[in-house]
Parts: C-alpha cells; structure tokens; sequence
C-alpha cells in the first residue's frame, strides 16, 4: 500500500527498528513533518511476535494532529484491542486469525475522521464500501472474535507457558541458537529462532 501511495506522488518514511523490532515513539515523533496526514504502525509483528508501543505512538500522533492507523490482525485474541484503550483512530483486523472465515476484515475508522470508500456505488457500509454485504461472512467473524475475546487470558496463561517452555529448551540445548524478537513485548504464540551454522533448506529436511 505504501508503495502504491509513493505513485501516486506522496511521500512515505519508513522507520527502522532496534535489535528486538520495536519502534520508538520518540523515532515516530523525529520523523513527522508539517505535511505528515497519517501513522501507521503494525500492533504486533506475525512472524517475530513483538509488540509495538501503540499507546505511546498514539499519543505522539494525537499530539501533532495526525490520524493514528494500527494494523491490528495479529494482536486479536491476544491482545487488547479496545480502541479506546489504544487511542487509535484506525484499526484493521483480519476473521481468519482469530480462527473465522476467511476473506473478510474489519476497518474501524474514529467518528471524525474522513477516507475516502473503497468502492462507489451503492452507498452500502456507510458509503466506505458499496456491495451487497457478506452477511455469513459478517456474523461468523463477529462470532469468532466474541470467542477469542473471551477465553482470551486463559489461552495466552497457556500459550506463554508453552512458548517460554520451547524457547528455554532451544536455547539451552542447541549451540548458537538465537531468539528474534523481545523477550517480553511478544506474542504468546510465537516463537521465533534463528540457528547459525546451517541454510535453511537443510534444517527443514532434518527436520
């Protein structure tokens, strides 16, 4: 999408991240300029799990008067994902990670901020999406994320032990193996290793 806008003539930063992929919000803050309109920023990351400081990025962008988006896919059924907790006047989230059907989403978008729809015509969604809706589609996501809401702190209790459990007994038995990621500010259900000394195709066929 970033690329997409870049061809549109406008002009996209692009932040790096530390050592543990986290963004710095006083990073996000040295980057904005009098023309910044948007920040967007990935709640957590799906493949090395960490967790970005979206509070404290939302803070920054509500201080400056900038539209806040989170891609918050990952985080559903994990995380918090109260927007007014978050401070985000954007938010998107994908039903098939939190186990419902597929080829549907969700764009929350905060009363007061102005997009532009996706497809004219029918006026369907607000008039951000004309369509006949997905009705099927629209009640088993809802129904998913109810689920996982729900059960929510009794799966990441027992995820985290699982992943604190995998990550301990890789890096104390198998030499010059290393975590990516933060320690702490990850996922409950990600464990994500790199191991020096052998190519990847290799370590799949052992495997």
């Amino acid at each position: 999408m970033c690329r997409f806008l870049e061809s549109k003539g406008f002009d996209v930063t692009y932040l790096d991240v530390d050592e543990r992929g986290l963004v710095a919000a006083s990073d996000v803050e040295k980057a904005i300029t009098k023309k910044t309109v948007l920040l967007s920023i990935m709640y957590a990351n799906n493949e090395i799990g960490t967790i970005q400081p979206i509070k404290e990025i939302a803070s920054v962008a509500k201080k400056h008067k900038i539209a806040f988006h989170t891609d918050a896919c990952q985080a559903a059924g994990s995380l918090d994902i109260n927007v007014k907790n978050l401070g985000v006047d954007m938010m998107t989230l994908n039903a098939s990670k939190v186990y419902g059907p597929k080829g549907i989403g969700l764009l929350y978008v905060r009363k007061g901020v102005k997009i532009k729809p996706l497809i004219y015509g029918g006026g369907q969604e607000q008039g951000y999406r004309s369509g006949t809706e997905n009705v099927p589609a629209i009640i088993g996501f809802a129904k998913a994320l109810e689920i996982a809401e729900k059960g929510k702190q009794e799966e990441n209790k027992r995820l985290s032990a699982l992943r604190d459990r995998l990550i301990n007994g890789i890096l104390k038995n198998i030499p010059r193996a290393r975590l990516n990621g933060d320690v702490a500010k990850r996922l409950p259900n990600n464990v994500n290793i790199s191991f020096k000394g052998i190519e990847s195709e290799a370590l799949l066929l052992r495997l």
